[in-house]
């Protein structure tokens, strides 16, 4: 029996398609507004309640997880605990300070401590991952080259556990991704007039666990890239999750955008 452990973004709704009507999963529903509280197999719990979590995974014979989606920092102060959560929560606060991405790291250490696994998130969605190459007609120029070496440049200066994986360089102007996520980040950026320029740069971080939230990428980040009047996108070879690759390469085409993957 295999547990997800679902978070924010569309990147736990395709698994979902995936496995929706098997009998061989449970989902540990952490978002916000229970979005899979339909399905019979899904239970919503607080990120503090880890003696419920965990007597749910042990109940159900669930030797394995898998994470999915963002979790973002709680307010600590209004967490639901249980007895156990109140045992860790002081770990987990220490944690978080060095970012959100920090907080599930150490949820997966104490899975471990109960003897349960952590597989990593493209576990069973190997198709969502790309390898190097350039997948859409258009490719960087010169001037994109510069902007894309800009970018990682800032991303390499980040804290490691930081939740920032994402960058748009426009000549000397940097522009960091934040806890708002990617495309609250995109449609703040002002289209230039005339010329199109600038790169978006989606990269794990230096010290990425491949377990965990890697960066997303799908139609909706390449719609938001247009109107911010970006030239592209560069990703990681095998470090990505590409949503609804077909219809994201259709559309990078017919908007002259490049997808590279270094």
């Amino acid at each position: 029996m295999i547990a997800f452990i679902f978070g924010e973004t569309d990147f736990p709704k395709y698994i979902y398609k995936k496995f929706k009507g098997k009998k061989n999963y449970i989902i540990i529903d952490l978002t916000r507004k229970n979005i899979f509280g339909k399905d019979k197999n899904s239970f919503s719990v607080s990120i503090g309640q880890f003696g419920k979590i965990i007597s749910i995974l042990k109940k159900n014979n669930c030797s394995r997880v898998l994470f999915a989606g963002k979790v973002k920092k709680p307010n600590f102060a209004k967490l639901k605990l249980d007895v156990k959560g109140i045992f860790y929560i002081s770990r987990i606060i220490k944690k978080s300070k060095l970012g959100d991405a920090a907080i599930i790291k150490e949820i997966i250490s104490i899975f471990k401590k109960e003897g349960i696994k952590t597989i990593r998130s493209n576990f069973f969605t190997p198709e969502l991952t790309l390898t190097k190459g350039n997948y859409s007609n258009h490719r960087p120029d010169l001037e994109d080259k510069k902007d894309i070496l800009n970018a990682l440049k800032s991303l390499n200066k980040t804290n490691p556990y930081d939740h920032v994986q994402s960058a748009v360089s426009r000549k000397n102007l940097i522009i960091m991704e934040k806890n708002e996520g990617t495309e609250k980040m995109l449609k703040k950026i002002k289209k230039k007039k005339g010329k199109r320029n600038g790169v978006l740069v989606k990269f794990p971080k230096k010290k990425q666990d491949s377990r965990i939230d890697l960066p997303t990428v799908g139609i909706n980040t390449l719609k938001q890239c247009k109107r911010a009047g970006l030239k592209g996108v560069l990703l990681k070879h095998k470090k990505n999750i590409f949503l609804d690759k077909r219809n994201c390469i259709k559309y990078a085409n017919k908007n002259k955008i490049f997808i590279t993957v270094k």
